[in-house]
């Protein structure tokens, strides 16, 4: 039977639960055991597919179409385990499903109430398929004391007596700030989380405590003291320089035996780190740098790129290389020069994005990688732009843009209404739901021969993840590739663009995808187009 461990945090959000779970979860598998990786999200959105990256950063999508919080993205990159739907849940969904039942009379005639009801269909998700996994780790979003929160508390409250005895332990994740003017570490603010916690019924049987320096060993007896903790169980997390020195950090400070030790496996099995410290060599000790300019809509908050960063430096250590990154607001390349922003990099990468706001910025971002021979990677909406400058500029269809954002001119990019998900016709209309509507997750479509994108994988058959409600419009194919652009890759029956780029003799390296490659990087398993823009931006002769 599975064992559990909930992962709850405390005085303040953003102090990385998701990371702190993700390498638990590598650690745990570093010892042999199979394990899953899930994330209750308190939130009322039924997922965060329409919320703006500015409130809610990445939104990371499964291979099975679900559109998921960003913490999904490290548990896969950290444990190489493929999420999917079951995975996330949110209030949202969670009331969603009870009131679809209330509806249809399942409850018959009872009132529907937050207990039994609710809970009962939080506790029913966690315990849900877990029967082929040795440990399941289940993080909590937001922070206790959140009043939408407390279903969910509850939930995992009841567990704890629902679960056979030693079956699921409890684990927060808490901050101890340093105060300048006192030259103290304050233990004050997480006795205070511990003790909101315990009054709902739950007791942590570990203390994971964010700090910014050494915390001392007087301090922690003193959180022990307080909190009612084991003093081996009070565990120090200080600030890496990197999220992949992470896993070693913890099991230094003894996390993962703890773990164990809570749930009495005795003896336990050694632990390989050899993956991860191979990975934390290639981190530190890079040959050289290579910049690469990200024109984005969302670069304020560096969350809303958060896969694509990683997989960046993946690429990075896959070429032995450090990568820098120079983030463009795509708005201001809409007046300034060019020049101005890329004559110091090596790469130009245009991520995806929705909405008209800063798309001319890509278009030109995109016209000035082509024109100076600079490697250039569009994902999603940056193939689209990347496709709008051919069009504009190269096959002369001077009107040439997208139904997204202007209903006039030549929409060589449009809605999609109609498209095949496996034997199955789907359909969508203009004014329908915003909230999965898209076309989601991971769809196959063949490469064409000798093209630099089959070379790159090495196949002609990929399958990878979308996310995306426009399309390049089939109907300029002919004429775009009359003018140079080459369309790599189409979907099965033919009619979705899904890769386009030049031939090497044109451009050295210049690529764009219909989908989201940087889903599916991994810091041992770096993802080849990553590696291959990389190793492109490190030709480009300014390696330092």
């Amino acid at each position: 039977m599975a064992r559990y461990v909930f992962i709850t945090g405390g005085v303040v959000s953003s102090l990385g639960k998701g990371l702190a779970s993700a390498a638990l979860g590598a650690l745990l598998q570093a010892r042999g055991y199979k394990v899953r990786l899930r994330k209750l999200d308190p939130y009322l959105n039924v997922d965060p597919g329409t919320m703006s990256p500015y409130q809610h950063g990445e939104c990371f999508v499964t291979d099975d179409g679900a559109e998921t919080d960003l913490d999904l993205g490290h548990y896969e990159r950290f444990t190489g385990r493929a999420a999917n739907q079951s995975d996330n849940i949110t209030t949202g969904r969670i009331y969603s499903d009870i009131l679809a039942k209330e509806r249809r009379g399942d409850y018959l005639g009872g009132t529907v109430q937050v207990i039994p009801h609710v809970t009962n269909a939080i506790k029913e998700f966690v315990l849900d398929g877990n029967e082929d996994y040795d440990f399941v780790l289940m993080e909590i979003g937001g922070t206790v004391g959140d009043i939408e929160g407390l279903p969910f508390f509850e939930s995992i409250r009841q567990l704890g007596n629902d679960l056979p005895r030693g079956n699921c332990i409890y684990m927060h994740l808490s901050y101890m700030p340093y105060i300048a003017a006192a030259g103290e570490l304050k233990t004050k603010p997480t006795q205070h989380s511990v003790k909101e916690l315990r009054s709902i019924g739950i007791q942590p049987d570990i203390l994971l405590i964010r700090a910014d320096r050494e915390i001392p060993e007087e301090e922690r007896r003193k959180l022990a003291l307080f909190c009612n903790v084991r003093p081996k169980a009070v565990i120090q997390a200080l600030d890496a320089k990197s999220i992949y020195d992470v896993p070693i950090a913890y099991h230094n400070e003894g996390l993962d035996q703890q773990v164990l030790d809570a749930f009495g496996i005795d003896p336990a099995p050694k632990p390989v780190m050899t993956i991860w410290e191979e990975i934390s060599r290639k981190v530190h000790n890079p040959e050289g740098e290579v910049q690469i300019a990200v024109v984005g809509k969302y670069t304020v908050l560096k969350d809303a790129y958060k896969s694509l960063m990683e997989a960046l430096v993946h690429g990075g250590m896959d070429n032995a290389v450090k990568v820098n990154l120079k983030w463009i607001e795509s708005d201001t390349l809409e007046t300034d020069d060019p020049a101005d922003h890329f004559s110091d990099v090596d790469g130009i990468l245009v991520p995806g994005g929705f909405g008209e706001r800063g798309a001319e910025g890509k278009i030109q971002a995109a016209k000035y990688a082509r024109e100076h021979k600079i490697p250039y990677f569009g994902i999603c909406f940056g193939m689209q732009m990347a496709v709008l400058d051919a069009a504009r500029n190269l096959a002369g269809i001077e009107n040439a843009t997208s139904s997204e954002f202007n209903t006039d001119g030549e929409h060589v990019v449009g809605l999609m209404t109609e498209w095949l998900k496996g034997n199955q016709l789907e359909k969508r209309e203009a004014a329908g739901d915003m909230g999965g509507t898209m076309r989601l997750g991971a769809y196959p479509h063949p490469l064409k021969e000798g093209t630099l994108i089959s070379e790159i994988y090495n196949s002609t058959e990929v399958s990878e993840r979308h996310r995306h409600r426009y399309e390049v419009n089939v109907d300029y194919k002919d004429q775009l590739e009359k003018a140079g652009l080459v369309f790599s890759g189409m979907s099965p029956d033919g009619l979705l663009p899904e890769t386009i780029e030049y031939p090497k003799d044109v451009h050295p390296w210049f690529i764009g995808v219909q989908y989201h490659p940087e889903l599916k990087s991994r810091p041992f398993e770096p993802h080849p187009l990553f590696s291959s823009f990389i190793a492109a931006a490190k030709e480009q002769g300014r390696l330092v």
